[in-house]
């Protein structure tokens, strides 16, 4: 029996999936209207690395992560290296590869654009042997996105007014950190932060460009260092990002490496990794994988050599 050409697993958990309901039924056929063979895992039960397993070991060309950010780079780890392609079907809260993607946000539209589109590598980052798709942030934002898992799929006024008021708490108590900060074409230096990032390739600046990258395969991480991060700061930040200029901001400093460790005092560290909050083990070491993975993009993405 041949192999089918697209593997999709669904995480029926994700944000925007569990929102509207999206179904085995109804991913099938939105694949057959655009004349895809697929096989759709849609069990949401069974352990997502056995999910993955049998997807990688299926034969498909294509393996198609529909869900949110965390089901795509648990995919993308396993697919980088190999021959297979990653498609996205955005069905999480953020969407950020997606959007870096310029892939459809909407179930049918994204199906369209994966029948028609073709593969595109791109670079992956790694720290401590994780690959990661965005971004690794040290610091504040870790416990800031924790608070935030609180109130997650709760739309009233009164869940999101005592999310605000919790953020600005943590903004007035936050203590500066000391991180050891050694990039490997540079020296090592010892600086007090309120929060690090490390992002695979670098974010750009232009009037509503939140968080958005139209290059993903220059080969190198950005290292982003917020020196303090007052209520002021964040309100001044907030509104630069909007209007598209932040990168000169007095709070902030970015620098591009091939790779950088991070150390603390501390055994571990909380992290914001691709959106997920997790501890990792100190030193944090990171690097840049080029041309690592396979992405399939929609046919109109202009190449990155052409964006540059």
């Amino acid at each position: 029996m041949p192999h089918p050409t697209h593997y999709v697993i669904l995480n029926a958990n994700a944000g925007t999936a569990n929102a509207t309901g999206v179904t085995s039924a109804e991913l099938e056929r939105l694949f057959e209207a655009h004349g895809l063979d697929a096989k759709i895992d849609a069990d949401s039960e069974r352990n997502l690395a056995e999910r993955i397993d049998a997807a990688m070991a299926s034969g498909a060309e294509t393996i198609v992560a529909a869900g949110g950010d965390g089901t795509i780079t648990a995919l993308a780890a396993a697919l980088v290296g190999s021959d297979k392609n990653l498609a996205i079907l955005p069905l999480g809260t953020v969407n950020a590869l997606a959007k870096d993607l310029h892939v459809p946000l909407d179930l049918e539209g994204a199906v369209a654009a994966l029948a028609t589109g073709s593969s595109q590598r791109i670079d992956v980052g790694e720290v401590n042997g994780r690959v990661f798709l965005h971004k690794v942030v040290v610091g504040l934002i870790p416990g800031v996105a924790a608070g935030r898992e609180h109130i997650r799929g709760r739309q009233d006024a009164t869940a999101k007014i005592g999310f605000l008021r919790y953020f600005f708490r943590r903004l007035a108590r936050a203590r500066r950190i000391a991180v050891a900060i050694e990039p490997s074409d540079g020296e090592r230096r010892v600086e007090r932060v309120q929060a690090i990032a490390v992002a695979s390739n670098a974010y750009d600046e232009g009037l509503g460009l939140f968080f958005s990258r139209h290059s993903l395969d220059r080969g190198t991480l950005t290292l982003y260092v917020l020196h303090h991060f007052t209520v002021g700061d964040f309100i001044r930040l907030t509104t630069g990002m909007l209007l598209g200029r932040w990168k000169n901001d007095e709070a902030l400093t970015m620098e591009s490496v091939k790779g950088v460790t991070i150390d603390a005092r501390k055994p571990t560290l909380k992290v914001m990794f691709d959106g997920e909050v997790m501890s990792l083990q100190t030193p944090l070491n990171f690097t840049i994988r080029p041309g690592a993975l396979s992405v399939i993009v929609p046919a109109t993405t202009v190449a990155p050599e052409e964006a540059a």
